[in-house]
Parts: structure tokens; C-alpha cells; sequence
């Protein structure tokens, strides 16, 4: 394999379009031998994708004083705002790389909120570019309309009902959105704009420049997955790997970006109810497994818990702050 597949997912949108169960075809053929896929037939305007990265490239290009007026230790525990290059870690070392932080927006009076739930607040938005909040929040909307249909069809690829996430795990999803900006690195340069991992959670929606420099870890090697115009890029998570024991696995992937030119970025999470727990999927989902050691050697399985407790314990090596700001917002509180 040295391109990845083409799914249109326009029947699990209710538009016109190749029939649901070839489409869960597709998208089990995609799951079990590269992880990753072309989303097209979505339905999400390109001139909500045009807006999202106008607003972006405005603000990549303030001064880094402006961008620091909301740097993510203004977000707290809540995990929102900017970073620098240099401040997120993959593996231990460095990304070459800049970027947003994003979830859903939630009031001061939301339950999870006043509860001091880590993850779940409001967002953190530049004052000198006041049309970012729109254009994210209505992306925020549009790719979880998106997520969810897609999900549809990884349900009925594992012999389950079509509405089995949404109608459970996903009734209330985790929804974490990042905007990053990739500088040039020279072409002989080892630095990564992110190194090789997998991505924590069920299901990852990427929109991306036409700059390229995403690659993808096949059996036969790297491979790389140019920008598809009007397509997204999908693939599982390690979440979506252990709910279905092995079946379906998360696929190591990384991102130099040797174009010469500045390169963006727009990847959008889709996990699990933050207090739910992840048992295994029943029936083919949970049918076999073939003792194959992952890349890194962690075992998907070991984990028990909530979404969110995997998720706090994921990001933290990421961000090693964030697990001091969890502390912090957890410590009881005096009245």
C-alpha cells in the first residue's frame, strides 16, 4: 500500500451516495490495514474551512507578546490557548511547531465546569482577531455532525448498530480541536514538526494545507498522505484499538514540514463521554486478536478507569503542567 483509500461517507449523512454497507466496507478494509483514510462526501462547506484558516493565519502572524495574551497557562485545567514553538513534547523532544488549543465551549455555570472538571471550559479567543471564535465555533459544530456520521459506519463495520456510539459513548463526546502552525524546516534538518505516535482517542479528523508533510507508518514503510482537496483525513486512536481488543489499530504517523513555506494544520478529536468508562465492544469487534506487539509496546488493555482518567494520564506527558494544574483544581476547596 503506498497511497491511503478514498471513502465518500455521503449515505451516513443521509445525501445520496455509495450504500451504507459498502461504505462500512470500506471503512473496515481502511481500519484493519492502515488505520487511516480519505473522507469525502461530508457535506462541510469549504467556505467554513476557508474562514477557519484565514482567521489562523491572521493570528500565526501577531507578534508573539499578542499571542501570548492567551497562552495556555491562562486556560488553567481547562487546557485551552496558545503555545510557542518548542513547548509541546512528543516522545520527550520538542515539536517544531506552534498552535491553538480548543474544545467546547462551556460557561462558568455548566455543571462539569463549577464541578471543576479538567478539560471542560471556556475557550481562550485573541482579541486581535476577533472572527477566529465564529469560525471555530462553527467548526466545532459542523465536525461533530461529521464525527458522528462517520462513526456510524465504523459501528456497522463491526457488526453493531449504526447509532451505537452516539447513542452511548459518544451521547456526550469529548470534543478537543487544535489549530497548529508548522514553520519550514530545512530538507536536511531532523527536526519534526510532530514526531511519530498514535493519537490518544476513537476517531481524528484532519484538515490540512496543500503543503503536505503528513506521513503514515504501512508495513511497508512510510508513506506519505498528501492534502485531497475537499477531503479529510481520518484515522483511530489508540482508544478505538482497545475497544475493539486489536481488531481495528491505531497507526503511528508524524509530520516534517520541508515545503519552504508555512504549513497549517486542523485536527479535530472525537472521543468518548469524559466520565465514561471503555469497556470492550461485544461481538466481531471483540473476536480476535493477533498478538502483535504495538510500536511503542504499551498494551492498550492494561487500562481501567474513566475516558477522562486515560486521558489526563495521556496528555500530561505532553503537557507535564497540565497534570499540576489537575492537582491543583482537585484540591478540596474552602468555603
Amino acid at each position: 500500500m503506498r497511497e491511503l483509500p478514498v471513502v465518500d461517507v455521503s449515505a451516513l449523512i443521509g445525501r445520496p451516495g455509495p450504500p451504507m454497507r459498502q461504505v462500512a466496507a470500506e471503512i473496515e478494509r481502511a481500519c484493519r490495514d492502515s488505520g487511516f483514510f480519505y473522507v469525502v462526501g461530508h457535506g462541510v462547506p469549504a467556505e467554513l474551512l476557508s474562514r477557519l484558516d484565514t482567521a489562523a493565519r491572521r493570528f500565526f502572524r501577531l507578534p508573539e507578546a499578542d499571542k501570548m495574551e492567551i497562552a495556555m497557562s491562562h486556560g488553567g485545567a481547562a487546557w485551552r490557548g496558545y503555545f510557542p514553538v518548542g513547548a509541546e513534547l512528543t516522545s520527550g523532544r520538542p515539536d517544531r511547531k506552534e498552535g491553538l488549543y480548543f474544545g467546547a465551549e462551556l460557561g462558568a455555570d455548566d455543571p462539569r465546569v463549577r464541578a471543576g472538571l479538567p478539560l471542560h471550559g471556556s475557550n481562550l479567543f485573541p482579541r486581535q482577531v476577533p472572527e477566529l471564535r465564529e469560525a471555530v465555533l462553527d467548526y466545532l459544530a459542523a465536525l461533530t455532525t461529521t464525527a458522528q456520521a462517520v462513526l456510524r459506519g465504523v459501528a456497522v463495520s463491526l457488526d453493531l448498530d449504526a447509532g451505537y456510539f452516539a447513542d452511548g459513548y459518544t451521547a456526550d463526546p469529548t470534543v478537543l480541536f487544535r489549530i497548529f502552525h508548522y514553520p519550514p524546516s530545512p530538507p536536511d534538518s531532523d527536526d519534526w514538526g510532530v514526531g511519530e505516535h498514535t493519537d490518544y482517542g476513537l476517531l481524528t479528523l484532519l484538515a490540512q494545507d496543500a503543503n503536505g508533510g503528513l506521513q503514515v507508518r504501512s508495513a511497508d514503510g512510510w508513506i506519505d498522505a498528501p492534502p485531497v482537496p475537499g477531503a479529510f483525513v481520518c484515522n483511530i486512536g489508540d482508544m478505538l484499538d482497545r475497544l475493539t481488543g486489536g481488531w481495528y489499530r491505531s497507526t503511528p504517523h508524524r509530520v516534517r514540514n520541508v515545503s519552504g513555506r508555512d504549513r497549517l494544520s486542523f485536527p479535530f478529536f472525537f472521543d468518548p463521554d469524559f466520565t465514561a468508562e471503555v469497556p470492550p465492544l461485544p461481538r466481531r469487534a471483540a473476536s480476535r486478536t493477533d498478538g502483535v506487539s504495538r510500536w511503542d509496546g504499551q498494551d492498550l488493555q492494561a487500562f481501567h478507569g474513566t475516558y477522562g482518567d486515560y486521558l489526563i494520564s495521556k496528555v500530561s506527558h505532553v503537557f507535564p503542567q497540565l497534570r499540576q494544574e489537575v492537582r491543583l483544581n482537585r484540591r478540596p476547596r474552602r468555603t
